[in-house]
């Protein structure tokens, strides 16, 4: 580990130097000559005497520097039936040519752009046409219902929205513009103008005066590139708020920049020209970090997926997609790969596909429990990386860097702090946990580059969220240890701690035992109230493709008790037909808790399939 130690203790020891350093990477207009404004704790400012360009730094620096003609992007999608390709000059030209267009809407630096889009080529070019023009854009995830895509555009308040015609899925189209429509009506602060990209499958119907054609506005001239501070905002994505009104993360320019730079070199141990597919969507934070922005920073070749890990037409899609285009390294979530494994358990579909390129697959968005990375460890025969990171931090907190000094793999950790995060374990009374001890996961200030600096027009609820609980830390949310060796274990949200007679008890360490059960596919446990214990945990658990449910439960139970032990009280073990998930993957868990604990829980936008809630309430109001 002494490469890597090395390295990250320089970083906390002397921040300013090595980031210093680190920044050289990036094309600045005007090199930074102070690397930490730290004048005004909590809100720390990384190169705040710096000026760049994003969209410059994606993609002009590449075209002027010899990779005019490498492939940036390989847009792929079986659900169309269709595929393309966009070099470096050719997509340079179409976000140029679409920067030009949305100046001459009237979008200048500083001004936010509203993105509604599907995994298409035209939702990358509108992201790197704002950051051409100084302005903030603010991606909405495709398909959104039309009450929330109206609270993120009164809450960024938009000069234009950018949308399309319809998302495809496998087995349905989904209209945009009636949405659209709905939270414009909807909404306080509605812009004036919309572009919406017309697809084959559904064409709208235009609203004049208001909507125009992505066409039309694409073939405006080039604009050059416009000059920023590196303290300026790049984009807002919004998380779900605890209030109902959702929290615009903010994401600056320049620590931006330098924090994927290295990132993507020293984590996920990609050179330039090297094809890298995150398999994700550009609706979320990993799809902006590693779909749009971190390949192209670095001049690689990026994969813009538009299916599903199944279904689209069956369990090898990926491996498909990464044998076709020569994939170095894939990123996703565990969700995925289990996915995978119940509708093709022993592999065969990996058997279809040369994979020789393929080095590394990447994990994050949600714990990987040890029985996944098994399974896809001895099918794939290559390193599976674990990682974490949050929506917050727009890179990972802890991983291993595969590009730097890769280190042993231990199941069901994301490994070890990266560079510039001063990890800790905290007590409730602030106090430092021992190795191995439980606690509430915490960072040091300052955070590193690359993270949000507050949220969207609200300080107070930035450092009321984050920064409040721990006075000089930042609260991840996250509970977890440190083991002797430094590697760090995400056990879970602090919501899911549950406290059995006295006893604390992590959710996670109950569905990690669940998982190594060869029948069961996915499983969640929650914490449900009782009135002898305070609490008890709750199982619930989907099927392998094939597997007999018959006299399962009890086998779960006398597992958990056997690797745990009576004190985790789990008696109720449910077989259901599916889990409810976000669209990034995230098992709605506190959802799950409060319907169980007979609340009126609201169901999340960000749920993939509202009826799997629905199936499963007569299950959770049971017992």
């Amino acid at each position: 580990m002494s490469g890597y130690r090395e390295l990250f203790d320089a970083s906390i020891a002397d921040p300013q130097s090595f980031w210093a350093e680190v920044a050289k990477a990036v094309t600045w207009t005007r090199a930074p000559q102070q690397i930490l404004d730290d004048s005004n704790p909590p809100f720390y400012r990384w190169f705040p005497d710096g000026e760049l360009n994003t969209c410059a730094n994606a993609l002009d620096r590449h075209v002027e520097n010899g990779r005019a003609d490498q492939t940036a992007l390989i847009y792929d999608s079986p659900v169309t039936g269709t595929q393309r390709t966009y070099t470096y000059r050719e997509l340079l030209d179409a976000t140029a040519k679409f920067a030009g267009g949305l100046r001459g809407l009237g979008v200048a630096k500083g001004d936010r752009v509203v993105i509604y889009m599907p995994m298409i080529p035209e939702a990358v070019i509108a992201m790197l046409a704002c950051a051409r023009l100084g302005a903030v854009h603010s991606v909405v995830f495709g398909g959104f219902a039309a009450h929330e895509l109206a609270a993120r555009i009164d809450d960024a308040r938009p000069t234009v929205v950018v949308s399309a015609s319809c998302g495809i899925e496998p087995t349905r189209t989904v209209e945009y513009k009636p949405m659209l429509d709905a939270a414009l009506q909807m909404a306080e602060h509605p812009p004036r103008v919309c572009v919406i990209a017309q697809r084959e499958r559904h064409r709208c119907e235009l609203i004049a005066d208001r909507d125009l054609d992505w066409d039309y506005v694409a073939s405006a001239a080039p604009v050059d590139p416009v000059p920023v501070a590196a303290t300026d905002p790049l984009y807002v994505l919004y998380t779900s708020g605890t209030t109902g009104k959702p929290k615009g993360i903010v994401r600056d320019n320049g620590g931006h920049a330098v924090a994927l730079m290295w990132s993507i070199r020293n984590i996920y141990d990609i050179s330039p020209g090297d094809v890298f597919w995150t398999a994700s969507d550009v609706g979320w934070v990993v799809g902006h970090s590693y779909i749009v922005y971190a390949p192209l920073l670095l001049g690689a070749t990026t994969v813009l997926y538009e299916g599903k890990p199944i279904g689209t037409p069956d369990p090898g899609a990926f491996w498909r997609v990464a044998s076709e285009h020569g994939v170095k390294a894939l990123f996703t979530a565990p969700t995925a790969l289990r996915a995978i494994r119940k509708e093709d358990p022993d592999g065969e579909h990996i058997g279809r596909y040369d994979l020789s390129r393929m080095k590394y697959l990447f994990q994050a968005g949600e714990r990987l429990d040890p029985d996944t990375y098994q399974w896809a460890s001895q099918k794939l025969g290559i390193p599976i990386v674990d990682h974490w990171w949050q929506t917050e931090t727009g890179w990972a907190i802890a991983a291993n860097p595969m590009g730097l000094d890769p280190m042993p793999i231990k199941p069901g950790s994301p490994t070890v702090p990266m560079p510039g995060y001063d990890v800790r374990i905290l007590r409730v009374d602030g106090s430092s946990c021992e190795p191995n001890e439980e606690g509430a996961i915490c960072i040091r200030l300052p955070l590193p580059p690359g993270t949000l600096p507050t949220l969207w027009g609200d300080d107070a609820r930035y450092e009321a969220s984050y920064l409040r609980e721990y006075a000089g830390y930042y609260l991840t949310g996250d509970g977890g240890y440190l083991d002797e060796d430094g590697y760090l274990f995400v056990m879970g949200r602090i919501d899911d701690v549950i406290n059995v007679a006295g006893h604390r008890l992590s959710t996670g360490s109950i569905e990690a035992v669940l998982a190594t059960h060869p029948a069961v596919a996915e499983c969640a446990v929650i914490g449900v109230n009782d009135d002898i214990k305070g609490q008890v945990p709750r199982g619930l658990v989907v099927l392998q493709s094939g597997a007999k449910a018959e006299g399962l439960a009890d086998e779960l139970v006398a597992l958990v008790r056997e690797n745990i032990g009576a004190v985790a009280c789990l008696k109720a073990v449910d077989i259901v037909p599916a889990l409810p998930k976000t669209r990034s993957g995230k098992i709605l868990r506190k959802t799950m808790r409060g319907i169980a604990h007979g609340k009126d829980e609201p169901v999340p936008s960000t749920i993939e399939d509202p009826g799997v809630l629905e199936t499963l309430k007569p299950i959770l109001h049971t017992r």
